[in-house]
């Protein structure tokens, strides 16, 4: 942990990293891929890819989500995740696991809800540096993007 947060430090210091961050992208995909919000699974692969070397690529689905969708995202390097009903606390426990166990450096939530406000909050605690990826202007949660130490909006 200690490794951690020292290359955070270093990194918010300008100084260059001594290796390049692991990220972990999860996507809440019933709030980012809606029908008001035009998001590409390609743009969330380079958003993720432009914070680090990524390590875990995640896409979550509920049990209404189209076969479609699962084969572009697993096409695309996604792990897709099914579960049934509310995919909110899979990824949450996914993504305090991931911290936990040192998996990530940075830890990505691409989410426009708010129950992962806490998720982010653990992570920066952690030493994880954490960033919010809203679907756009109009999806953004402004409790998302305060509780993370950097904020994306897709279609920016």
């Amino acid at each position: 942990m200690f490794d951690r947060v020292r290359a955070r430090l270093a990194r918010r210091a300008g100084l260059p990293p001594e290796t390049e961050p692991t990220v972990g992208l999860l996507v809440d995909g019933p709030n980012v891929f809606r029908d008001e919000f035009d998001v590409d699974l390609n743009d969330l692969r380079d958003a993720a890819r432009d914070l680090g070397r990524v390590g875990v690529i995640r896409l979550y689905l509920d049990e209404h989500a189209t076969p479609g969708l699962i084969q572009a995202a697993e096409a695309r390097g996604f792990e897709v995740i099914v579960t049934s009903g509310d995919v909110d606390v899979k990824l949450a426990v996914d993504a305090t696991a991931l911290c936990s166990d040192g998996t990530v450096d940075r830890l990505a939530i691409a989410s426009r809800d708010t129950d992962f406000k806490p998720v982010l909050e653990y992570a920066g605690t952690v030493g994880v540096e954490t960033v919010a990826i809203a679907p756009g202007t109009y999806g953004r949660s402004d409790a998302l993007r305060n509780a993370a130490d950097e904020a994306i909006t897709l279609g920016d």
